[in-house]
């Protein structure tokens, strides 16, 4: 899918946490660029609209197009505090495609490194992470860096339905051996949890991270009333493949109780939401 990249200078790059992620310990959130060329029918952002720093043109045709903030690097080294506890990015992926191309990480990566925050956590399902390794070891030594590293389905098929333009599985696994074994502390995250084989999941993300597990199901209104929510896409694609009972709440409770006895039979933890995602602020 042809995508169109865009820049424009932003107001800010640091935003206050709200919200989920503060829950979770995180003060501000960092977005390097507004709309994400992944376009997975499931994510969640644009249907906070203006609440997630959108335009009307990006939720209208989210994952067609994004806008890199080219002066990200300038605004970085004005808004960075030595006490900031960094989530790299609720509203974006870092490692999206078109970062390939624009390479803006690499600045991001230089500012954070030169005025380290007290925490950064980089949040992906981009490989294309490992080509910044050096950056993001510099950085480790800098300030506490974590990698939460999304894998969603351990069923090539359900990955090609609901997320066409991310990386298999196999790639994924192999970036997250690439960061651990430079020493970069890397968890796995099962977020969010499409149609899989739960413990075959579990037992991958084991075998791919020494860290506690990770998790979060798709959004549903019956327990998300307001805020956020899973794009329509991933509904129609869920009911046309015959997987709508992975966006019903008592079977979502179901899943992420098979996951949790199989991490647990582990001597680790898994959680989803907060309590989850607070393990990268720890």
């Amino acid at each position: 899918m042809p995508f169109q990249v865009l820049e424009a200078e932003a107001k800010s790059i640091l935003s206050v946490t709200t919200g989920f992620i503060a829950e979770a310990g995180f003060t501000h959130s960092l977005t390097p660029a507004r709309n994400c060329t992944f376009g997975c029918t499931y994510c969640y952002v644009p249907t906070m609209g203006i609440y997630g720093g959108l335009k009307k043109e990006d939720w209208r045709h989210w994952g067609q197009f994004t806008t890199f903030k080219t002066n990200a690097p300038e605004l970085l080294r004005r808004q960075l505090r030595a006490d900031q506890v960094i989530y790299c990015s609720p509203l974006v992926d870092p490692y999206q495609p078109a970062e390939e191309s624009q390479q803006l990480m690499p600045l991001v990566l230089d500012e954070l490194t030169a005025h380290p925050p007290r925490i950064c956590v980089i949040q992906t399902r981009g490989p294309l992470i490992v080509r910044d390794l050096e950056q993001l070891l510099e950085l480790s030594r800098r300030t506490t860096l974590r990698v939460s590293f999304s894998l969603t389905t351990n069923r090539e098929a359900v990955r090609k339905l609901y997320e066409p333009h991310c990386a298999t599985l196999d790639c994924r696994l192999q970036a997250i051996r690439t960061l651990r074994e430079a020493g970069i502390t890397t968890f796995a995250t099962l977020a969010p949890l499409l149609p899989c084989d739960p413990e075959e999941l579990a037992g991958i993300a084991l075998d791919a991270t020494d860290q506690n597990i990770i998790g979060d199901a798709l959004h549903v209104r019956s327990v998300k009333p307001r805020g956020a929510t899973t794009r329509d896409a991933a509904f129609a694609i869920s009911r046309k493949h015959e997987f709508a009972k992975w966006l019903d709440a008592g079977f979502q409770q179901e899943v992420v109780a098979r996951i949790a006895r199989i991490v647990g039979q582990a001597g680790r933890r898994f959680a989803t939401g907060p309590e989850g995602f607070g393990w990268l602020t720890q």
